[in-house]
Parts: structure tokens; C-alpha cells; sequence
């Protein structure tokens, strides 16, 4: 993988996206037991901040819940497909509690729940030539987590894809094993994404503090670049 790229039909579709992006190399994911805890309670107290964004009774009339609902009107998509922030917020107002799958992981979900922002992240030694997001023809393979059936991306979807294939569906919706981050990941490329000027705001805040927390964790030295429609591709 040598490059990330913001295709020109995603910006005709979102034209106020920002996509902050975070580089890791040189990191030991694996999960060590003496620290679950701490990881643990990293992420029910990032739910318990999440529930700040929700003040409306009515979960979908929350604000992030609603921007990111609109935001998936605006292309085609599996029915019931959601961001991935609303998945982590829905959990949360129900209070239910979360559980350390694997560092990296869990950083970036507390990320998300602390900011209100959608974060993923791949495995850069997975990813097939370059990391593109833009529009699917229709067709890309798609291996989603825990299936073991192709569920092949939709025509003009929103997806993140290689020369393989799908990598994450409607943004980061679904995920795919293939690039999956896992305990043996020692490079990571980690993604939040705006469609939004408010949203951007808090994604850039959540981008540092992301690299903030990843660089505490595994002690090195990430590296950080912001794709938008005046520069929407960048060396990795």
C-alpha cells in the first residue's frame, strides 16, 4: 500500500468531507491480560460520555444520529445499513457494556464514543495496492466479519476498496476479515470520517487525541494527514 485516495465521485457527493487519517507502524496489538482492565474501563467511560450526544427521547432525532442518517440517503445502500458511530450510540443508550477485543481496536471505539465520530481501521499489509474511497461499481467481494458468504458491494455505494475488493461497506458499516485489525497487526492505517463542518471539528479533536493515545500505548510515533476535496489523496 503506497497511497490513500479520495475518488472524485465521493466528493461530488459528500463536497464538505474530511477524512482524518492516522499511520501506525511498529506495534504490538496483542491483547495482555494485566491490562484488560484498564481497556475495559476505557470504554464504559467513553460510553457514558456518549450519552451527551444523546438529549433527544427519540433516538434517531438525535443529532449525530440524524446527520449520519442523511448522509446515507445521499447513496445507495443495504437496508438497515447505518454508521458506525450510531451502532456504537445505540449500545450506549441502553446502557449496555462494552468489552476490550484488542488494543488498537478499543482505543479507536472509545475514540468514537468520547467525539461522536465514525473511526475504522485496517491492517496496511492486508490492503492490495492502494486504499481508495469512492462510489462501488457494484460487485466488489466482500467477506463481511463473522459471515462466511460474499456479500458483494451495491452499485454506487460508498466504500473503502483495493484491488481485491471491497474493504469497508457504506464507510465503515461493515467491515471486512480480510484487512480486519488483529492481534497480529504491527501496521495500521485508522480513518475518522466528516461529512459536515460541525463534524469535522470534533473529528480533528478526536484525530488527536486518537494519536495521542495509540502513541502513549505502543510507543511510537504515528504519523497524521487530512484528505478533503482540494487534496484528496496522500502518500502513505
Amino acid at each position: 500500500m503506497e497511497k490513500i485516495i479520495a475518488e472524485q465521485n465521493f466528493w461530488e457527493v459528500f463536497p464538505e468531507a474530511t477524512i482524518e487519517v492516522l499511520v501506525v507502524e511498529g506495534i504490538d496489538n496483542h491483547v495482555d491480560k494485566a491490562k484488560e482492565e484498564q481497556f475495559h474501563q476505557l470504554l464504559n467511560d467513553a460510553a457514558k460520555e456518549a450519552r451527551g450526544y444523546l438529549t433527544e427521547e427519540t433516538f434517531s432525532q438525535n443529532e449525530v444520529i440524524a446527520q449520519w442518517r442523511q448522509a446515507f440517503s445521499r447513496f445507495k445502500t443495504k437496508k438497515g445499513a447505518r454508521s458506525s458511530i450510531e451502532a456504537l450510540l445505540k449500545r450506549a443508550s441502553q446502557e449496555r457494556e462494552f468489552f476490550p477485543i484488542n488494543p488498537l481496536v478499543d482505543i479507536y471505539n472509545s475514540i468514537s464514543l468520547t467525539f461522536g465520530v465514525p473511526c475504522g481501521g485496517e491492517d496496511q499489509e492486508k490492503i492490495k495496492g492502494d486504499l481508495h474511497l469512492g462510489k462501488a461499481h457494484g460487485g466488489e467481494s466482500f467477506l463481511p466479519l463473522g459471515a462466511e458468504a460474499d456479500a458483494p458491494a451495491l452499485p454506487e455505494e460508498i466504500i473503502y476498496y483495493d484491488n481485491e475488493g471491497a474493504i469497508c461497506r457504506s464507510f465503515n458499516w461493515r467491515e471486512a476479515q480480510r484487512t480486519m485489525l488483529t492481534e497480529d497487526t504491527t501496521k495500521a492505517i485508522l480513518v475518522i470520517e466528516s461529512v459536515t463542518k460541525e463534524q469535522a471539528s470534533r473529528g480533528a479533536k478526536a484525530m488527536t487525541e486518537l494519536k495521542k493515545r495509540v502513541e502513549q500505548t505502543f510507543g511510537v510515533e504515528g504519523k497524521t494527514f487530512t484528505l478533503t476535496k482540494e487534496h484528496p489523496e496522500m502518500n502513505i
